[in-house]
């Protein structure tokens, strides 16, 4: 019931770069520091909620805050690396019943475009891969912040939020309420310009 991914992408976001800084550049998404997360929430009968999230992905963004809207993002997450903190229903979630990470492994995500609505916030829209099956989806994106770091790098950071209906990416949630046919989608990524 999880669909992580993609999600991911947050990237694009907003002109709050100085002209002194600004340039189009690709950003490597930073795993290795943990500065990116794809987490999820989901109900849990309507009594409470799941959290979760991907511990596994790899991705990079283009990022120009002159020109925004040529922003673009890209993202492959291991779906076998879900971690709700309960070994038995990760087990489950990974299984046939739900993401059947054996025989959809990765998720994905593409981003196809990315409108500014100004202040430092977007929407940005590419193509999922979940479970074999690919939809567009629209993800509000907010640019956290960029500048050196202390190591002599230069970073950008973005965070997004989105819903995603499990019944578009053919899970079964027809035994649960309807409650928890949605998902939140939560992601945070952090990139260094290469």
């Amino acid at each position: 019931m999880f669909k992580k991914t993609a999600i991911a992408a947050a990237l694009s976001a907003s002109a709050m770069v100085s002209l002194s800084q600004a340039q189009a550049a690709e950003y490597v998404i930073d795993t290795e520091g943990q500065h990116a997360f794809i987490q999820f929430k989901i109900s849990h009968l309507g009594y409470s909620y799941i959290l979760g999230d991907f511990e596994e992905f790899t991705g990079s963004f283009n990022y120009d805050p002159e020109n925004v809207a040529d922003s673009s993002a890209n993202l492959t997450v291991d779906v076998s690396s879900l971690n709700t903190n309960h070994a038995e229903r990760d087990k489950h979630i990974l299984s046939g019943d739900f993401l059947d990470a054996s025989q959809y492994p990765e998720a994905t995500f593409e981003s196809t475009g990315f409108e500014s609505t100004g202040d430092g916030q977007g929407k940005l829209t590419g193509d999922l891969t979940l479970h074999g099956v690919t939809n567009e989806i629209t993800m509000d994106v907010t640019h956290i912040g960029g500048g050196e770091d202390p190591w002599g790098n230069y970073r950008q950071g973005f965070e997004g939020s989105t819903m995603l209906d499990l019944s578009n990416y053919d899970i079964d949630m027809s035994k649960f309420p309807p409650v928890m046919h949605e998902l939140e989608l939560y992601v945070v990524f952090e990139g260094i310009r290469q």
